[in-house]
């Protein structure tokens, strides 16, 4: 069966807690698609391949440039016993004009039944290279609901000024014309929101001409974002941690 891609014309916001106040808010260009299905698409959008817009699986799941797609997430699955998946979505921000950086992209696991998910794999990652994943779920593995809290304890350095140690907790409502995903990361009195959630279509060839009009720069733009945010909260008198050893895992169950 042929797959699809679907933009999500999505809005990010980000809001820092504890003595030091900072947050922002900007648009944002995601892709979901079918991980394993051969997909019908636009002509200016490439899977694994060029183009203007692409989704490559060595971008994703495992060490960055050198990912499997998703026959990494599926021996994620089977290493932690996660049975029951048949279908596989991965929902990150597309290659734009050759580059691509995704602080954060999601693998959407559904069972076979009745397409409910029931497992994410969060992939996160630094501007210093590193990545790690978090396998999130619920114990018996029910559906995910959109009320439903996953909770995981952190374990990769992802900003200058915050610490590792504290916990996320998730929340996914992915439905068939929006998305939405919460994050909470806690630390005693600090810690950080941040979202992502926008509209869901079938992406065009239309689309992707906007997306280089209205953010031409794709994952550049959002490099220089955190590095301006970064340089606010320096300015702030933030406090400002050294990078950490990344952990030895690549993966860590929530």
């Amino acid at each position: 069966m042929t797959g699809t891609v679907d933009h999500i014309n999505g809005v990010t916001f980000h809001s820092r807690k504890g003595t030091v106040k900072n947050a922002f808010r900007y648009s944002i260009d995601y892709v979901l698609l079918d991980a394993d299905a051969p997909i019908s698409c636009p002509r200016l959008f490439a899977r694994n391949g060029r183009g203007l817009a692409a989704l490559n699986d060595i971008d994703h799941g495992g060490l960055p440039k050198n990912g499997q797609g998703s026959a990494w997430v599926r021996k994620v699955l089977a290493a932690h016993d996660v049975t029951g998946v048949a279908r596989i979505e991965i929902l990150a921000q597309p290659k734009m004009l050759g580059h691509v950086f995704n602080p954060v992209s999601f693998w959407l696991c559904r069972r076979e039944i009745d397409d409910e998910l029931i497992a994410v794999v969060a992939e996160v990652s630094n501007t210093f290279g590193e990545r790690h994943s978090y396998l999130l779920h619920h114990p018996d593995l029910h559906p995910i609901l959109a009320t439903d809290r996953l909770k995981s304890t952190k374990h990769m350095h992802v900003s200058p000024f915050q610490p590792v140690e504290g916990g996320y907790e998730f929340r996914f409502d992915i439905s068939n014309d929006r998305i939405g995903v919460w994050i909470d990361y806690s630390q005693g009195e600090g810690g950080l929101i941040a979202t992502l959630t926008g509209t869901r279509a079938p992406l065009t060839n239309r689309t992707v001409l906007n997306m280089l009009l209205r953010r031409p720069f794709g994952s550049r733009r959002v490099l220089s974002l955190i590095h301006w945010q970064a340089l606010k909260l320096w300015w702030k008198k933030a406090r400002f941690r050294s990078c950490p050893k990344a952990p030895a895992n690549e993966i860590s169950r929530g």
